[in-house]
């Protein structure tokens, strides 16, 4: 059974700073299964619980996203402040969603059962993503590779003569 009260590892005095987030993320993410109404455990969460928990964390983000009514929509550096939401920034869910599959996996959890690592989380993500960069008006898209030139290789060329 998976023990969102486990820790990962033994605690010692010289744990890293990410083993630390991780415990720390992991026993929040206990935590709020527990006060879900009605109380889950880990096993039975899915990734729609994982989303539900993500929303829940916008309460205490920093970061302005402007909505698509604000002035300052798409706009990188707004000159003055505006009543738009605070939510969390795009890049710290990824890391957090990032320590959590590992987090899960430390408890005893399955790969292939990681909630963590479900698609729909993967989409969510990348909507967030997107969202936010639209409203600092900052594209996000995918660059095409340039190709390097084809060298001959030397077992297809004749000797010289």
């Amino acid at each position: 059974m998976i023990n969102p009260k486990s820790k990962s590892k033994p605690s010692s005095s010289s744990s890293s700073r990410y083993e630390s987030q991780k415990r720390r993320d992991w026993n929040t993410f206990g935590q709020y299964l527990h006060d879900h109404h009605p109380p889950l455990t880990v096993s039975q969460c899915n990734s729609s619980h994982v989303i539900k928990f993500l929303n829940y964390l916008d309460q205490f983000g920093k970061t302005k996203v402007h909505t698509n009514l604000c002035p300052f929509f798409a706009q990188s550096n707004p000159s003055t402040p505006c009543a738009c939401p605070l939510r969390q920034a795009w890049g710290s869910l990824d890391a957090l969603i990032g320590r959590l599959r590992a987090a899960y996996e430390d408890a005893g959890g399955l790969p292939d059962g990681n909630p963590f690592a479900g698609r729909a989380v993967r989409f969510y993500l990348l909507q967030v993503r997107d969202s936010q960069a639209k409203a600092r008006g900052v594209s996000f898209e995918k660059k095409k590779r340039k190709r390097s030139p084809e060298l001959p290789s030397s077992s297809t060329t004749p000797p010289p003569s």
